[in-house]
């Protein structure tokens, strides 16, 4: 694509978060025409496949079963998906893992990026991946950053300051989250249905976030007003912007 083309990148930390979290999201941009890119951070081979080493699975087996679950996932959504297989519980923060991120960016030269939240205690990988993911966007603005393999970048190469959003974590009251960006993904749910429908390791979080979207929507309508004319069946999800957004006009 043109590098006038916005762009969307999504640094998941396993394989089914970018699915639950930023669907919507994900299929939406697609739907106008942009580019969307996930980079998974891990498989979410030992915490988030409990049916597979139940099963009998080696390693190696799940780690392709849940790389083939998220590629089905992403071409669900209309995204370009690549895999860093950092591991997972725990995901380790490393210099290595950063630098290959900032090549990510560098890449992509996102304008927008999601990631997780900075808090959740109930799962470690989620907060390391966004640390990672900011720390890695700074690294991807500076030229004199070298990229993974050793080399400097060009001017070319070099990104801008794209806005970042934290999607809604599993238990968003115990992750700090409050969300300040509600998002109508009402025409882009048939889309993040089909992709959760690709996870079926996971099959007890598709009734979950379709009921989350559910209610997100109700907020959605709610805090757009009766003028705007969204339908009943309003579906959304629900973001927290982490830098200030820049404008000429408050609206």
């Amino acid at each position: 694509m043109a590098d006038s083309t916005p762009s969307l990148l999504v640094v998941s930390a396993h394989a089914g978060d970018f699915v639950w979290r930023a669907g919507g999201a994900i299929a939406a941009a697609v739907q106008r025409g942009e580019r969307a890119v996930v980079a998974c951070l891990s498989y979410g081979e030992r915490g988030e496949s409990a049916s597979q080493w139940l099963a009998g699975k080696s390693l190696d087996e799940i780690k392709a079963i849940r790389r083939a679950e998220a590629e089905a996932a992403a071409s669900a959504l209309g995204a370009e998906i690549e895999f860093l297989d950092l591991g997972d519980y725990p995901l380790r923060e490393s210099d290595e893992a950063v630098s290959r991120l900032v090549d990510v960016y560098r890449r992509v030269k996102p304008t927008v990026v999601l990631t997780h939240p900075l808090v959740d205690p109930y799962n470690g990988d989620h907060p390391a991946a966004a640390r990672m993911a900011l720390q890695a966007r700074v690294l991807a603005q500076a030229i004199g950053v070298a990229n993974s393999d050793g080399s400097f970048p060009t001017k070319a190469d070099i990104i801008g300051a794209p806005p970042v959003f934290f999607f809604e974590p599993h238990q968003s009251e115990q992750c700090d989250f409050k969300p300040n960006v509600l998002l109508d993904i009402t025409d882009a749910f048939a889309a993040k249905r089909a992709a959760m429908e690709c996870m079926p390791a996971q099959k007890h979080m598709w009734s979950y976030y379709t009921d989350l979207a559910v209610r997100r929507g109700v907020q959605v309508k709610r805090n757009a007003g009766p003028n705007l004319g969204l339908p009943h069946e309003t579906m959304g999800e629900a973001y927290m912007r982490y830098y200030p957004e820049v404008t000429g006009v408050l609206q």
